[in-house]
Parts: C-alpha cells; structure tokens; sequence
C-alpha cells in the first residue's frame, strides 16, 4: 500500500483485471494442465502474484497477456517439481533411430479417443504439453509461445517439435498400456484423483467400490495407494502423545473463557 492509500500495483485495478479475465484465464489455465482443480489453483495464485508485483507492469503487453505470463512461469515451476524430462530425451533417441517407427493405425484410432488423447497429453513434460496445446488445440503462432515463454524461436520450435514426436510415441505405446489395464474399473488419473477422499473414508459407497476395484486390477496403482497408507501412518506417528499444553497457556486461555482479562493491564 502506497502513502496515499493506493494499492501499490503499478496503477493496476487488479479487483478488475479478475472480474474482466477470470474467465479468459482459467480456460487458459485448463489447457495447459487438463484438471480443473489445477487450473482453479494456477488462476488464484495468478492474481495474488498480479497483486504483489503490480508494480513490476510496464504497460508493455496488454494486461491480458502480462496475466498469462505469470500463469505460465506459475505452471511451469509446478511442474518442475514433477519433471519427466527424460521421457522426451528417450523418444528423441527413438526418433533418431532410422529403424525406429510406429504403427499409424494404432496412433490414429488413439488418437480419435478424446481420452486417449488426455492420457497421452498430461504425461507429457509441461514445457512440452503447453507447446503443443497452444500451437496445435488453440491457434497460437510459435512466436507468441516464443514471448510467452521468455525464450527464443528456435527453442519454442524445438519445444513444439519433441512434444508432437513425443506425443505420437506415448499413443503408439497405448495398445500395450490398454491392454494391461484392460477390464480395469476407472482410469488410473480418476482413481488416483479419489484415493485421498478414499483414506479418509469420505467417499459415496459407489464410488469407493469402484476404487477398490481399480486396485485389484490395475498393475501401477496399488503400489502407489500403499505408499499413501504408510506415509500417512507414519506421519501419524509423528504425533507426541505425551505433550501437555503449558500451565500459563491454559491459565490464560481458562481466564479469558472466565470473562477476566487473560494478560496484565497496560
């Protein structure tokens, strides 16, 4: 806050800027990280971001796009805490290979199903996936990601490039990821999504039945669900069980319940 009461936001209505693009910027936000809980998570902290470094706007960019910078940088540190880089330097490899090919057949009708397509996009790395999508899904040129990313041409072509090969790689591999889990109740994203509620036993009967069926049968889900079930015991333990509250804590407090004051006069 400035001296004379103004927020100190470089002359940014942020109140407004939310009103006016809250909107414009989920639906951004949504096609780069495909969950809606994401994506409500990336605006909010968009714009208390906007709120702390209002004064960093030069009015250089409409504040549209200064708003989608910062949602991007906000996504792509999210995601480099669950980087899969290597992914995308082994398909290079393939890619490489001249032997190296794919049925087109099998990336064709993959890629026809709008959730095999899901799948295929959100294991792709961040940096890679935000390439495509916005290149291939809505209409961006490579400059404009180029700008919104803080990079080069040629690294938001290099960008775009892996992420279509590594995209046509992941769906070339779903007859063998569909038939692992073929008859499996669920997909893994919307069972794993549940798993949380599920330790809690907060779920609908129905949906929780479904959970369990989907660890019976899916071959990468339970290892992960016991993971959970032994962190979270053993974060329960962490629990001291012998600690008190200390006497002139619990005197002020029962004090203050009795209406007195619980601390000395001034």
């Amino acid at each position: 806050m400035r001296k004379d009461g103004a927020p100190a936001t470089g002359g940014l209505d942020v109140a407004g800027l939310a009103s006016a693009h809250a909107t414009s910027l989920y639906r951004f936000a949504r096609s780069l990280v495909r969950d809606d809980a994401a994506a409500e998570d990336l605006v909010q902290e968009t714009f208390v971001r906007a709120l702390e470094r209002g004064h960093t706007y030069r009015g250089d960019a409409p504040p549209e796009a200064w708003l989608r910078r910062i949602l991007h940088n906000l996504a792509v540190d999210r995601s480099r805490r669950h980087s899969r880089e290597t992914l995308v330097e082994t398909v290079e490899e393939q890619w490489r290979d001249d032997a190296h090919t794919v049925d087109p057949s099998v990336v064709a009708v993959r890629s026809e199903a709008r959730a095999e397509l899901e799948d295929a996009l959100v294991r792709l790395p961040f940096i890679y996936r935000a390439a495509v999508v916005l290149h291939d899904v809505e209409g961006w040129t490579v400059k404009e990601i180029a700008t919104l990313a803080g990079i080069d041409l040629p690294a938001a072509k290099q960008r775009l490039r892996r992420g279509r090969m590594a995209l046509v790689s992941l769906l070339a591999q779903g007859a063998d990821r569909r038939a692992a889990i073929e008859g499996v109740p669920l997909r893994c994203w919307d069972a794993r999504s549940r798993i949380s509620d599920y330790l809690d036993g907060e779920l609908p009967a129905k949906d929780a039945r479904l959970v369990e069926r989907h660890l019976e049968t899916c071959p990468t889900c339970p290892p992960l669900y016991a993971s959970l079930v032994g962190v979270r015991d053993a974060l329960g333990r962490l629990r001291d069980p012998d600690a008190v509250i200390p006497p002139q804590l619990a005197e002020r407090i029962t004090s203050d319940e009795r209406g007195s004051a619980p601390y000395p006069a001034a």
